[in-house]
């Protein structure tokens, strides 16, 4: 019995060092109690950030993390933390902190925690806003090793406490501190970090580095090592990201056509506005469409934001209209949609959004509605993500060449955007039914003023796109119907199309005086008019010159529109 006791000890010594040579967990020599937390939870193998920076963390070092959105960050600072705090120890005091953007991101945070502390006696204080101060403070009385909280809230409570103390911090942690920054916390942090000892270990991790990021990585850090991943391709290659050009007026009803003809009604979608009043209002409008959402964002009731969110993640309700402060920290692993309603005004920003798809292994796509005002910030999200963008071939180039759709297949597989139109015809049945809709409803048309007023602050408050981007914007060819359409451009409709779009760049070679002039019936008519036509003849020759210019200029710079399409 001995002997067999002693060769199964054996076998699994070996089984764990191969193990331990093959990247795993098991190379980080964890404890018993975190390991087993870890295969619990299901995680098999590190991902690469988890992988790159947890060997940094558990030797000591100070760490600037930067990987996309739904990359594992978070396991990546937790796992070190719990394997270095090990057990509770009632008299010393707050060990760790960890301090995050908005409260939903501190929930997932704690959930995280005590999922993968399960097997510990850590304790784990919340300190976030929305929250009653007595039971933090009851929280806060059982001598917890961990505190997760927001920056606004936790001042709150070392103004209030008298002797709450940070000096005993040995492990902190600023999560998604781009947001941070970008939320205005910069201040607020600066001073937490004057009330932290100095021979703390200083963790950061986020999706980009801002420059005002790293103005405080060196200012709160000792030697710290970078790690950046994904640095070239920051979105998923399983997230495929289709673009429409539409008219502002026009994205009412391609919401409400695209939820119903295009998305799976029991797949999951968030869709992001710029304003609270735009999620009112939308999630108003779609209720009278028959789509059922909810609507999440940042001013809103925490109770409010818990029921509707709760609400989302049972699966009562498929379509979630958020803003970009509201979706930080809302970890949706299912989420199959997002839909970029008001597109955004930086790439960091679109990568943010469009990271909540193709997770895990998922596959997701991202929609984005592109104004006119928009494009030129369309130019510069490729710009930034170093992509090719392309038009959709119109009806006209599709007619001369059916080997067209090939090539633009090809384009796509290659790694080019291709952006185009919505079918008109549906979509003007739609926003015929939607704005009857709209325009029949008290609630609605009391929004909509709210909404106007808002877009206007917000158009107002967004920044410069590049002049690159604008310059190259006017030499873009017009765009045809979207490759995903693909089924209207048959037969008929297409010809239709086709001759619509010949009509819509048909330029008369006469102006209405020399033709009214060379259809004058009476001789006195025809006198008169003779003069518009002497006119107009004399302005011609002074122009003609003028004109030629600029179709030559127009033509020399297609090769430059060439590079920048495939650039």
């Amino acid at each position: 019995m001995a002997k067999q006791r002693r060769e199964t000890e054996l076998t699994c010594r070996v089984q764990r060092k191969k193990k331990s040579k093959s990247g795993g967990f098991e190379s980080l020599n964890l404890s018993y109690n975190v390991y087993r937390a870890i295969k619990r939870k299901g995680y098999r193998v590190p991902t690469p950030i988890q992988r790159e920076t947890m060997p940094l963390i558990l030797a000591g070092a100070d760490v600037v993390a930067m990987s996309r959105t739904g990359s594992g960050k978070t396991a990546a600072f937790l796992i070190p933390m719990l394997q270095k705090l090990h057990c509770h120890l009632p008299q010393a005091g707050i060990r760790a902190l960890i301090l995050s953007p908005t409260r939903d991101l501190a929930l997932q945070t704690l959930k995280f925690t005590k999922e993968l502390g399960r097997y510990t006696d850590l304790r784990t204080s919340l300190l976030v806003g929305g929250d009653s101060m007595e039971s933090q403070f009851e929280d806060l009385a059982q001598h917890p090793d961990i505190v997760i909280a927001t920056p606004g809230r936790l001042m709150h409570h070392l103004s209030e406490v008298d002797d709450m103390s940070l000096r005993t911090v040995e492990y902190v942690v600023f999560d998604e501190a781009d947001s941070l920054f970008g939320m205005g916390f910069a201040e607020q942090m600066h001073y937490i970090l004057t009330q932290l000892h100095e021979n703390r270990q200083t963790l950061l991790f986020s999706a980009t580095m801002p420059s005002a990021l790293a103005e405080f990585a060196k200012a709160g850090l000792q030697d710290p090592q970078i790690v950046r991943l994904d640095v070239e391709r920051r979105i998923s290659p399983d997230c495929e990201l289709i673009f429409f050009t539409l008219r502002s007026d026009e994205k009412y009803a391609a919401l409400v056509y695209l939820i119903r003809e295009h998305i799976n009604p029991n797949q999951q979608i968030f869709v992001f506005v710029s304003t609270k009043y735009f999620a009112e209002f939308l999630e108003k409008l779609l209720a009278l469409e028959g789509i059922e959402s909810s609507q999440c964002y940042g001013s809103m009731d925490s109770e409010a934001h818990k029921i509707n969110l709760s609400k989302f993640r049972s699966g009562k309700i498929n379509v979630l209209i958020v803003t970009d402060v509201a979706s930080l920290g809302m970890d949706i692993p299912s989420l199959d949609y997002v839909i970029n309603w008001d597109f955004p005004i930086n790439p960091k920003l679109f990568v943010d959004r469009v990271g909540r798809v193709a997770r895990a292994g998922r596959t997701g796509t991202a929609y984005s509605f592109v104004t006119p005002e928009d494009m030129p910030y369309l130019l510069d999200l490729h710009l930034a993500l170093n992509r090719g963008i392309k038009p959709a071939p119109t009806e006209g180039e599709i007619l001369k060449d059916i080997g067209v759709m090939d090539k633009i297949d090809q384009a796509m597989a290659n790694g080019v955007t291709v952006y185009g139109r919505f079918p008109q015809t549906a979509l003007d049945l739609v926003q015929d039914k939607v704005w009857g809709v709209i325009n029949s409803s008290v609630d609605l048309l009391s929004l909509k003023k709210s909404c106007i007023n808002a877009s206007r602050n917000y158009s107002q408050s967004k920044h410069l796109p590049s002049k690159e981007s604008i310059r190259k914007l006017r030499y873009l060819p017009r765009e045809g119907l979207h490759p995903m359409f693909k089924g209207v451009l048959e037969g008929n409709e297409l010809t239709a199309l086709a001759f619509a779009e010949r009509l819509k760049s048909f330029r008369p070679k006469q102006t209405i005086l020399e033709a009214e002039g060379r259809n004058a019936m009476s001789k006195r008519l025809q006198c008169s008019a003779s003069q518009w036509v002497d006119v107009m003849k004399k302005k011609r020759a002074i122009h003609e010159q003028i004109i030629n210019q600029v179709h030559q200029t127009n033509s020399g710079d297609q090769a430059a529109k060439e590079i920048f399409i495939y650039p």
